[in-house]
Parts: C-alpha cells; sequence; structure tokens
C-alpha cells in the first residue's frame, strides 16, 4: 500500500529518551530472553469461554447486546467547516469488513469485542491511492498483543511464516483495553467472573429439564407378584411384559392393559418432591446482573422496585455508558484524523454524543425550564427588592 504516514526516528528517539518510568523495574531486561517476560497473549482458551458463555445464557448476550445499542450515536465536528460534509460522508459510507458501511457499525462491532473479551483491536486500510476507504474489526485468535521496549509501548503482533511478527504500519491500527490490570496490556472482559455462579445456574437448567422430560414422558414401574401355579414366573413375566409395551407403543388411541395375577403399576419418581429453583436461580441472576451493569428491568425481569429506584437505576446505568463512551471517544478520533489527514487537512475533530434516551432530553428540558423560571425570579426581585 502507498501514500501511509511515515513517522520522524529522529522526534520519536528523543521523546523516548527524556521520559522515564519511575515505577517500572530497574532491571527491565533481565535475561536473553526478555521478550518471555514481555509476552502478555490473549488467551484463546479464555476467549473460547466467554465466547461460550454469552451463547449459553441468553441474558448475558441480551446484556451485551442492549448496552451497545444503548451505547447510541454521535456525530463528528471538525475546526475546518470546508471539511465537515466531505467528514460526515466519509462517516456514513466508509466500508466496514466488506460487508457493512459506515463509521457507527465498526464502533459497535468494536465496543462489543471489547466488552466480551476485554480488548478490542481495529485497523484503518488504506487503498492503492493512499486513501483511508476500509475499516476491519480484527478477530482476537489472529493478533497477540505484546509489551515493547519500554512499559509504555504495546505492539500488536500478527502470524507469519509460522512466526509472530509486529505489523509493519502500527499508527493504522486502533486497540483499546477494558479496565486493564497494573502493569499490563489487554484488558479484562466484563464477563470476568461470571463462569462460577454461570455454571451453577446451567446445571440448575440442566435438572430442571431432565425433570420436566421426566414428567412429560413418564417411566413406569410394573411389579408383579406370582401366585399362580402351573406356569413359570418367568414365562408370566415376559408375557405382562410384552402385553404392557404392546399398551405403550400404541400412542393416541386407547389401549387395555390385560393382564393376570397381582401386578401393581406406579410412576417413577412420583413420590419425590422436586426441589425448588426460584430463590437460588434469583440469587445467581442477581449475580449476573450486578456484574454487567444492566437493571434488571431492562432485560425483562420483573423484580420489585419501585419508581424511584428504577430512576436511580437509569442514573447508574447513563454514568456506566458515559464510562464507556470515554473508552470509545479516542478511536473515533483518531480514525476521523487520519482521513482528514490523507485528504491534507490538519483541522481538529470532537466528538458530540447524543443523549442516551429521551428521558434524558426531558430531564435536561425540565432542568433548563426551573433554570430560566429562577434567573426570572431574580430579574424581578432585583427590580423591586431583595428577596428574603
Amino acid at each position: 500500500m502507498k501514500g501511509f504516514l511515515k513517522s520522524r526516528k529522529d522526534t520519536s528517539q528523543n521523546s523516548k529518551s527524556g521520559c522515564v518510568v519511575q515505577t517500572a523495574a530497574g532491571d527491565y531486561k533481565r535475561h536473553p530472553f526478555s521478550l518471555l517476560d514481555s509476552y502478555s497473549p490473549l488467551k484463546k482458551g479464555e476467549m473460547e469461554l466467554y465466547a461460550t458463555l454469552r451463547e449459553a445464557l441468553p441474558i448475558v448476550d441480551a446484556a451485551i447486546s442492549k448496552t451497545v445499542r444503548l451505547l447510541g450515536t454521535f456525530n463528528v465536528e471538525c475546526d475546518d467547516k470546508r471539511m465537515q460534509k466531505d467528514l460526515e460522508s466519509f462517516c456514513r459510507n466508509v466500508k466496514v469488513n466488506g460487508t457493512s458501511r459506515g463509521i457507527d457499525t465498526f464502533i459497535s462491532e468494536y465496543f462489543d469485542q471489547m466488552l466480551t473479551y476485554g480488548t478490542a483491536v481495529g485497523e484503518m486500510v488504506l487503498n492503492d491511492g493512499g486513501k483511508l476507504e476500509y475499516l476491519y474489526n480484527a478477530s482476537l485468535k489472529d493478533v497477540d498483543i505484546r509489551k515493547g521496549e519500554s512499559p509504555l509501548e504495546v505492539v500488536v503482533c500478527v502470524e507469519n511464516g509460522g512466526k509472530w511478527e509486529p505489523v509493519k504500519h502500527p499508527q493504522l491500527i486502533c486497540m483499546t483495553p477494558l479496565n486493564p490490570q497494573p502493569g499490563e496490556v489487554v484488558g479484562n472482559s466484563i464477563l470476568k467472573g461470571l463462569p462460577f455462579v454461570s455454571s451453577i445456574l446451567l446445571k440448575i437448567f440442566t435438572a430442571v429439564g431432565t425433570n420436566w422430560e421426566r414428567v412429560g414422558n413418564v417411566r413406569f414401574a410394573v411389579t408383579y407378584n406370582p401366585k399362580t401355579e402351573g406356569m413359570n414366573a418367568s414365562v408370566q413375566a415376559k408375557q405382562i411384559a410384552d402385553e404392557w409395551s404392546r399398551a405403550m407403543r400404541n400412542k393416541g388411541e386407547v389401549c387395555d392393559f390385560v393382564a393376570v395375577g397381582d401386578i401393581s403399576v406406579k410412576v417413577i419418581g412420583a413420590d419425590n418432591q422436586v426441589l425448588d429453583c426460584d430463590i437460588p436461580v434469583k440469587h445467581i441472576l442477581e449475580q449476573i446482573v450486578a456484574k454487567l451493569g444492566i437493571p434488571p428491568f431492562i432485560l425483562g425481569l420483573s423484580w420489585s422496585s419501585t419508581e424511584r429506584m428504577s430512576q436511580q437505576q437509569a442514573d447508574i446505568l447513563t454514568s456506566e455508558l458515559e464510562y464507556y463512551r470515554k473508552l470509545i471517544e479516542p478511536v473515533i478520533i483518531r480514525i476521523t484524523q487520519m482521513w482528514l489527514r490523507l485528504n491534507g487537512s490538519l483541522s481538529g475533530v470532537r466528538v458530540v454524543w447524543d443523549n442516551i434516551s429521551l428521558l434524558d432530553e426531558v430531564e435536561l428540558a425540565n432542568a433548563r425550564l426551573i433554570n430560566a423560571q429562577a434567573e426570572q425570579l431574580e430579574r424581578s426581585f432585583g427590580k423591586t427588592g431583595d428577596l428574603k
């Protein structure tokens, strides 16, 4: 590809030499194989675990999907008004993953990947003319994220001929970790901590399904007490078994079971009481909902809650979404700035997010109304006298 922006090596070297991390270990390279120490892999088994968790529990998948949609839409504004229309056209029509269009689609996939796996990786792809034409959501199975020579440097590697090598143009890569641990370059999934409680919930669901399968397809115990003479008990038992099998095979039709002797028929397991699973399931769902940060009424859980409590839960969700927006906003700015630079503009950009919900619009309108009324009262009392 042509038209890549080239960074100045002398400037980057001077900037690195002037910055020293005081909290890092002094002997950073302890042995010749220090690359093993700096290797911070995204565990493939862990990614498969989180993907399976979303598939096994619909409530987890629904919570992540709703969080992605609740993130809302945005507009990008640049200081150069002459480039504003072209920038808006780029944001609407940029190709994403070969099948979609729009930077909103790319950000939705990017945010979904960050929530599920703790780290999101995307790439800006240039055409032969050096223009930004595609946005690509990279699979975490195809990349490795490592620490660089400095703790402040992150290197994204791809496999080439059986070896992991750094990408040739790191300035075109976007990477966002979610709540990384100190000293780590990869983030933590929002699902971290849920596999244990989720396994218990799946055991309960499996047991409930098995019990209902047994109730729906009842098993019978036929007991024969031989008291007749002149006939072998085993032969009589076989005749009873054949007669019983014939009666059970005739589904949808009335069939009589005829046998001679002292015979009793009972339903297997009918005397046992099925365990009540409502309370343990609710306790486990409370743990899952608390971890995902979604109010229960959004997920269709009809738990007892007052109107004020629902309002407080909505406010907490708003603060969570604002936090996620702060993580995603640098990616949007980087992509749009790259497009502007490749089109010969040095203009700055800013992201303007829409309000999260219509309720926020109402609250803001009420706040403006109250402020206007207060200002009007202050002016009226300022003319007639001080308010006491």
